[in-house]
């Protein structure tokens, strides 16, 4: 007897939009946005042009800033940290989740990071600083900061940048080192700007005695 075929499953609105999203942040990280067409993203999917059409009636320029916006949620998200135990663990379980979306995501992790696209405006680019200043804004509250001085802010961002340049080289060189001595290196590497920033800032300099004197 031949087997019966499995029975077809309509997907549902979010369903599908989310489908779209996936297939269009796999072709952005690994082409250029403007070499990716909707042709392009409707055969990675499976479907037709009229359905991402539907779903996107701005065409590729829509889907893009969808794509991007669906991988800063999630980015988002990693540093939203209970403000419980010391501030060096929840910062690790933070990159871990951080570091997991990454290792997980790699292809929209890509997408959403990479520029100079001809596709790219002022709104991709605040979607995309939007995920650096939430960053900023969950660690200097982790800090206990409510009024953080230039070069503290500075230091966090700076901070936050080497975070996301060491992911997009560690999945260059083949997502090595392993993930849990990537993110003690960047925790490492964060209390080191701390203690360099707090030579020339009594505000950090107080924090920074506060995180050495729990190491």
């Amino acid at each position: 007897m031949t087997p019966a075929a499995p029975a077809y499953r309509r997907l549902s609105v979010e369903e599908r939009r989310t489908q779209l999203l996936e297939a269009a942040l796999s072709l952005f990280a690994h082409r250029a946005p403007e070499d990716v067409s909707l042709d392009d993203v409707a055969e990675a999917a499976g479907v037709s042009r009229p359905l991402v059409y539907r779903y996107f009636p701005g065409g590729k320029q829509q889907l893009y800033e969808a794509a991007l916006r669906s991988a800063a949620d999630e980015l988002q998200q990693c540093f939203d940290e209970p403000r419980e135990g010391p501030l060096l663990v929840r910062l690790s379980r933070a990159l871990d989740r951080y570091l997991a979306f990454v290792d997980q995501h790699d292809a929209g992790f890509s997408a959403l990071l990479q520029g100079g696209s001809v596709v790219e405006t002022s709104r991709t680019t605040a979607i995309v600083d939007g995920v650096r200043r939430a960053a900023a804004e969950h660690i200097l509250s982790h800090l206990g900061v409510t009024e953080p001085g230039l070069r503290l802010r500075m230091t966090v961002r700076m901070w936050i940048t080497a975070v996301e340049a060491a992911s997009l080289i560690w999945l260059d060189e083949g997502k090595q080192p392993p993930l849990d001595e990537l993110r003690d290196w960047l925790v490492e590497q964060f209390v080191a700007v701390l203690t360099v920033t707090a030579a020339r800032d009594p505000q950090t300099a107080t924090l920074a005695q506060t995180l050495t004197s729990h190491i």
